[in-house]
């Protein structure tokens, strides 16, 4: 014997809401008519069809992506994951991006196209994962059994519509960076969190964090434990779940600390990740929630959620949510968000709080077709209409006042082209000229070393190019040359060198000019330069922490040179050196000779 539901009649607006979410009848034990797996298909597709068009209209390349195009190419190259030949220095933060890039670039893919449109793909794929999440969250499956205990409930969007309607996002959903994966992995992270807890490939996912971003290890962890909670595993199973987690970034490690000789990426020493900028994280955070009213749609959520809290998330009926994968991302991302904040945010708008904030809208995704919801719903498409086509920084196409930059508009202007993916800075001379010169000196394979604004000699018999935008340098400069950067993000001399005070943020880090001709340079000095400063760099260089950072980035990589970079690395990520050459000299040599 078979029987139907009839739809409650609801009117006005809340009806019109419920209506769009789907009130298709529910067969009993949970199996649905023909018509709901078609609304709750439309629920998930079409965020990621609405991310995809917002990312392709504002399709881009940042130069910091073109840091990850020089590394792939190196490795294709047969010179290993190293920016440039001869110095093992990791400049790719996300590591899982690198190689995926890799695989990109295999069929020979221009990398920078893979980059920019394989970000914009793994975007929307993290929206419809993280939907689906939703769906099966209250639909009964967060025990993995997937019996749609509560399979008949109508759904309304609500979270998804925070993120829709922020340009920021719209920006990173390509610009070549790991942003995208980012999405990818936390939206099918909390997927299997929810629908598959006890599963050993949900834990291999959940464990890939670190990996995808180092920071994110912070969601790893959080996802694990709520995972442990949900599923409630033997000891053995527990053993078995950590294997799985740890086994990928584990293994990794131990390739990087003998590999390179360092606990990170270099990026996390240059930009001191552990060390605290609070007052200027703040600056961040205002510079991201000020401008876009993200109180407003935080109001709305709270407003209905806090009258009755989990009764309230489930519906009001039926089985109550499962409280640990519910609350493990809210838990992650606020984790996340204290993170940025310490380390005193970022240089690009906006960009290190799209994690934290994705993570943060996942429980409320989708929600229950409830009055308080669809209130709370209506409130929060209002603010993401007026969000999406008035709310804006006052530094649109500029760096601000704080050193935070409107990244996708800076290089638009720079590269006068509205999608900038091969840069060619026809808007900004001093790096057109710049990227001419070098460009010219590899074609006529001259040993020569270019400063910011000088041209010397080399002492090794190819281009090395010292000079600011690290992802230009690299793309110019030849593969069997040296492309370094003052800020230290592919540059280890420079990466540990001492922060200096008052400088932009992400960029506190510079070396001066005598450090790289005393390294890389011959006895021939530009004018301008102290030769005395120079030869006490030169010095420097062969003494102490500092010669042992040249031995472990540069001499051959033979079993034993693994093992000492290995047992160094925690001492030798932690050294720091005084910019100022003489006093370098003088602390890392003790008495100067005469």
């Amino acid at each position: 014997m078979t029987s139907t539901r009839t739809p409650v009649r609801r009117r006005g607006t809340l009806g019109a809401l419920t209506a769009l979410a789907g009130t298709a009848t529910a067969r009993p034990g949970g199996r649905l008519t023909a018509a709901r797996p078609y609304l709750r298909a439309a629920l998930c597709l079409t965020p990621a069809l609405l991310i995809l068009v917002a990312g392709y209209q504002r399709r881009w390349m940042s130069d910091d992506g073109h840091i990850y195009v020089r590394t792939v190419r190196q490795i294709l190259a047969g010179h290993g994951p190293v920016f440039n030949a001869g110095e093992r220095a990791e400049s790719s933060t996300g590591t899982l991006w690198q190689w995926l890039l890799v695989v990109a670039g295999l069929p020979g893919a221009d990398v920078a196209s893979a980059a920019v449109y394989g970000g914009l793909l793994l975007t929307a794929a993290g929206f419809a994962l993280a939907a689906w999440g939703a769906v099966r969250l209250y639909d009964g499956g967060a025990d993995g059994s997937g019996d749609g205990a509560r399979g008949g409930r109508a759904l309304l969007p609500l979270g998804v519509l925070v993120p829709l309607a922020l340009p920021p996002v719209w920006d990173f959903a390509t610009s070549g960076l790991e942003t995208g994966l980012a999405t990818c992995w936390l939206g099918g992270a909390w997927l299997l969190l929810v629908a598959r807890p006890r599963s050993l490939a949900t834990a291999f996912v959940i464990g890939l964090g670190p990996l995808v971003r180092p920071d994110l290890a912070l969601v790893s962890a959080v996802f694990l434990g709520a995972q442990w909670l949900s599923a409630r595993p033997s000891r053995r199973a527990a053993l078995a779940g950590a294997g799985a987690a740890g086994a990928l970034p584990v293994a990794y490690e131990i390739f990087r600390i003998g590999y390179y000789g360092h606990l990170v990426p270099l990026p996390g020493v240059t930009k001191e990740a552990s060390q605290s900028l609070w007052g200027r994280g703040l600056g961040y955070l205002d510079d991201f929630a000020g401008p876009y009213l993200l109180w407003v749609p935080a109001l709305f959520v709270v407003a209905a959620v806090l009258p009755s809290g989990r009764a309230r998330l489930s519906g009001g009926a039926g089985a109550r949510l499962p409280l640990a994968p519910a609350l493990a991302p809210v838990v992650a991302g606020a984790l996340c968000w204290a993170y940025v904040i310490k380390v005193g945010g970022d240089f690009m708008h906006a960009r290190m709080f799209l994690p934290g904030l994705f993570l943060m809208v996942l429980p409320v995704f989708l929600v229950p077709a409830t009055r308080a919801w669809a209130l709370a719903a209506a409130g929060v498409c209002v603010w993401a209409v007026v969000c999406a086509a008035v709310l804006r920084i006052g530094y649109e196409g500029r760096i601000g006042p704080g050193g935070i930059a409107d990244e996708r508009g800076v290089y638009v202007r720079q590269n006068a082209a509205a999608h900038p993916v091969h840069h060619s800075f026809g808007g900004y001379r001093e790096n057109a000229a710049y990227a001419r010169e070098v460009r010219a000196a590899g074609r006529g394979h001259e040993a020569a070393l270019f400063l910011s604004r000088t041209r010397v000699a080399a002492a090794a018999p190819a281009v090395t190019g010292f000079y600011a935008t690290l992802g230009l340098n690299g793309t110019v400069v030849p593969l069997d040359g040296a492309a370094l950067d003052p800020i230290g993000l592919a540059y280890p001399l420079a990466a540990h060198s001492q922060r200096i005070d008052h400088a932009r943020v992400g960029h506190d880090k510079w070396l001066p000019d005598e450090w790289v001709v005393a390294d890389r340079g011959t006895a021939d000095l530009p004018s301008g330069l102290d030769p005395a400063r120079v030869a006490a760099a030169r010095r420097a260089l062969s003494c102490g922490p500092l010669a042992e950072l040249r031995a472990a980035t540069r001499a051959p990589l033979t079993p034993g040179r693994f093992l000492r970079n290995a047992v160094g690395a925690l001492e030798r990520t932690a050294f720091r050196f005084p910019n100022d050459p003489v006093r370098a000299e003088r602390e890392l040599c003790g008495t100067r000779a005469p």
